[in-house]
Parts: C-alpha cells; sequence; structure tokens
C-alpha cells in the first residue's frame, strides 16, 4: 500500500520494511540476511499446496520470489508511493517484462524520440515484428502525444529526463492525457522511467502515472556494483506484471537484491549530495569558454526549467554539455581528465563521464543520433559524492586541451 508514515523520507528508507519482516527481530540482526537459496522446503503438503497456489509467495522459489527481493519490493512500493513493487535482474528487464505485459499483437504504443538505447530498440524495432504499433514522438511537446493517440492506444512510455539530452517531458500531463482518452473498454496504461531522477527528486506515481520503472543500478543501487531494476505499480497491475516476469525470468540474484537493499539505506544522502554538485557543476560549466552549452533540468537556461521546477525536487545526477570542437577534440577532452572517470552507467557515488557520439555509434546511425539531439560533442556526466572544488579542477584541466 502507498505510504502513509508521517517519518521523512530519509528514515522510511532504513525502516520502511520493519513492520513486514518483524519475524526476523527475534534473532536481532541489525542488517537484513541474505535468502541465499533457489528454493524453499515445506513443512509439509498442506502448507505446500498453500504455498504453490500462491504466485507472490516468497518463499517458494527464487524465480517468483524470495524474501530478500520482497525487502527491496516493499521499501520501493513505499519510496514511489504505490502499491506494490516488483524486482528484476535489470532497468530492461523492468522495461521490458512491464511492456510486453502490457501489449498484444494489434495494439498502438506511443514512445519517444529520446530513450535509453536499448529501450529505443525495444519500441522501433522488437514491437513492430511482433505486430504492435509503435508512434514515436518528440517529448517536450505535450500536444504530439495527443496528437498520435487512436482507437487502439493502449500505452504511452516516457523518459524523464531522457537519456542523454535531458530533454523534460510533462508527467502530469501525460497521465493526464491517458485519462482523458481512456474508456471502458480500453484503458490507456502510462510507464515512466524515472531512473535519472528517482523518487527523491520526482514520484511519477504522485503525479499520475500507473507504473513506474527504474534500472536499480544506477541511482538506487549508488555503488557501481549490482545490476537490477525495479517495477513499482498497482496491486492489479503488478499481478499482471509479474505474471510476465516469472515467463520472461528477469531475476535478480538475492546477492544483487541485497546489495541493492543496502544501497537504498543511503539514497538520501546520496542524493542530496551528488544533486549538489551537480547544480553547482553545471553554472561552472556555463561559464566555461571551451564549453559551447550546458543541459541541466534546474539550470535557469533549460528550455524547460519551469516544468523541471513543477515536477522535480533536485535536478538528479546527469548533466549533458556540448565542448566547443569537433568530435577528436571531445573525444580528447575526455581522455584528459584524471579524477572523472570514462566509463558508462550513472548515479552511483563515482562521477563517470561518456562522450556520447562514441557510445551510440554501434547502435544508432548518424542520421538517428541526429534526429535524437546527440551532437558529435556531446558529453553526458554523471556527478559523483566527490569535493566538488576537486571535480572543477579536473574540468578545467582538461578543457584546456580543448583547441581555441
Amino acid at each position: 500500500m502507498p505510504s502513509t508514515s508521517a517519518h521523512a523520507l530519509a528514515t522510511r528508507v532504513l525502516h520502511g520494511d520493519d513492520a513486514q519482516f518483524a519475524a526476523e527481530r527475534a534473532v536481532h540482526p541489525v542488517v537484513a540476511p541474505i535468502y541465499w537459496t533457489a528454493t524453499f522446503a515445506a513443512e509439509d503438503a498442506e502448507s505446500f499446496a498453500a504455498m504453490s497456489a500462491d504466485p507472490r509467495h516468497p518463499a517458494v522459489y527464487t524465480r517468483h520470489g524470495n524474501p530478500t527481493h520482497e525487502r527491496v519490493q516493499r521499501i520501493m512500493a513505499d519510496l514511489e508511493g504505490t502499491e506494490d513493487a516488483l524486482l528484476t535482474a535489470s532497468g530492461m528487464g523492468a522495461i521490458s517484462t512491464s511492456v510486453l505485459a502490457l501489449v498484444k499483437k494489434g495494439d498502438h504504443v506511443i514512445a519517444q524520440t529520446r530513450h535509453y538505447m536499448a529501450a529505443a530498440r525495444l519500441f522501433a524495432d522488437v514491437l513492430p515484428s511482433y505486430g504492435v504499433e509503435v508512434s514515436i514522438v518528440e517529448q517536450s511537446e505535450l500536444g504530439n502525444f495527443e496528437k498520435e493517440i487512436k482507437p487502439n492506444t493502449v500505452l504511452i512510455y516516457i523518459e524523464t529526463p531522457a537519456n542523454p539530452t535531458i530533454v523534460l517531458t510533462d508527467v502530469a500531463g501525460i497521465a493526464a492525457l491517458a485519462k482523458k482518452h481512456s474508456t471502458p473498454n480500453n484503458r490507456i496504461v502510462t510507464i515512466a522511467d524515472n531512473t535519472f531522477a528517482g523518487p527523491v527528486n520526482t514520484r511519477p506515481a504522485d503525479l499520475g502515472i500507473d507504473v513506474v520503472v527504474h534500472s536499480a543500478t544506477k541511482s538506487l543501487g549508488g555503488h557501481h556494483d549490482l545490476t537490477a531494476g525495479v517495477i513499482c505499480t498497482s496491486r492489479e497491475l503488478g499481478t499482471k506484471i509479474h505474471l510476465m516476469h516469472t515467463i520472461l525470468g528477469s531475476v535478480a540474484s538475492p546477492m544483487d537484491a541485497w546489495l541493492l537493499l543496502r544501497g537504498i539505506r543511503t539514497l538520501t544522502l546520496r542524493v542530496d549530495k551528488i544533486n549538489s554538485n551537480a547544480l553547482a557543476l553545471a553554472e561552472f560549466l556555463e561559464q566555461q569558454p571551451n564549453v559551447e552549452r550546458v543541459y541541466y533540468p534546474l539550470l535557469k537556461s533549460h528550455p524547460q526549467h519551469e516544468l523541471a521546477q513543477r515536477q522535480m525536487k533536485g535536478g538528479g545526477p546527469v548533466i549533458a554539455f556540448a565542448v566547443k570542437g569537433d568530435y577528436k577534440a571531445t573525444a580528447e577532452f575526455v581522455a584528459q581528465l584524471k579524477l572523472i572517470v570514462h566509463a558508462v552507467s550513472l548515479g552511483g557515488i563515482d562521477s563517470l563521464i561518456v562522450h556520447t557520439a562514441t557510445m551510440w555509434k554501434s547502435t544508432m546511425s548518424e542520421a538517428q543520433m541526429k534526429e535524437a539531439g546527440i551532437a558529435v560533442n556531446f558529453v553526458r556526466f554523471s556527478v559523483g559524492v566527490e569535493d566538488v572544488d576537486d571535480l572543477k579542477a579536473d574540468l578545467t584541466q582538461a578543457l584546456a586541451t580543448v583547441p581555441s
């Protein structure tokens, strides 16, 4: 159930799962145990029958559920303000499981021009190959979504801020559109990828979204040491999605579930520090002569700054910026960084950076990159928890290598 706790978010990340797992207090573990097992024993035939009859039982078979998974699921439902949550083995496991549970041949889906690249391929290539019609729209204008709604539209999928260009989508507006155009015989379900913002900065369910998905590998885990995904939704949709989950089998290991639980415990501390660092660095980068343009939701220069203030409490970890130079100059700038690590992923304690044209080159053509707004001099910078002055110094020395 959605949280009715009077406790603040910083307290709930530590104690939001206490009530459900009070039995463990009998042996007084301060840290949650890991249920490292694939299967669970029944005491007798009657109890086995009862266990098997519950498709979400947490102690029958780990593909269906596991007590360590349950702890993560309870706390994530609380953080996102939903009735239910489901842990998967990756962010794409969460995305593909949710989408495939909700569409069928002949249905119509609306998605954005900018998505995590594997999600973009799901909509551009996979769904159409199974007879699902997909419309791709530019997400900064709400009207673009409404123009594409058809009688067979069953799903609107959004990601905000979008990867890697930090374009925003109006979350409440999308939810209202879906509700407006739903009928008694055809409900339009909405899914929001909340990986870039996270529940500390944005809660899409509060704004009317039906399903919230995360790559928990990123900010939720926070330490670059696990791969997982999370789906947060209603009990009704959660039951439907769980059935697809057991079929597709995107199951997180108990160890990854435990690492994720540990990461969530410090979520508010890390996000507060990262939000502060990122805004300071975005403002710093805007003043650098070798930087052409900076994109960060809470910058006043962001074209959707007013929308960011309405739906975000903090700007999140990711800054996108364009270096004044060509492909070679941008690649050289990234190579010259000493403290900031040249690696994919985002939202963790270490600052990471990628030259986005290099990262997307293997999966997108030049035309597709241009359509998605990915220029050859574009950089995606995931800010960590290091001292902000040290990060500024590293950026300064690397930018000095860019030809004037």
